[in-house]
């Protein structure tokens, strides 16, 4: 039961995940500087929403029930919603460059 449920809860983030990038695919074009500028960014994702998921989940045996991405500047922050055992619900964020719980 517990597989089901960490499969679902990835799905879930999966879900969200194409469902932002599907959103930003549609939004106009930003100016050629802009693009170019975060083309080049040091500070691009390297950590998906899955690895974040799965490494909070990890650190802090407890499911993650909701995940968003949001943006700080040039840095991109995930935010993920949790509920441990005793069903306490708690906010973890995670640095998609360095993986860093905030």
């Amino acid at each position: 039961m517990k597989a089901v449920r960490a499969w679902v809860i990835a799905a879930m983030a999966l879900a969200l995940g194409a469902g932002v990038l599907l959103t930003r695919a549609q939004q106009p074009p930003a100016a050629a500087s802009r693009v170019a500028v975060t083309r080049t960014s040091p500070r691009r994702a390297v950590l998906s929403m899955a690895q974040a998921v799965r490494l909070a989940q990890h650190r802090f045996r407890a499911r993650v029930v909701r995940a968003e991405t949001q943006s700080q500047g040039d840095r991109t922050i995930y935010v993920l919603r949790m509920l441990d055992e005793t069903g306490r619900v708690f906010a973890v964020r995670v640095d998609a460059v360095s993986g860093a719980i905030l």
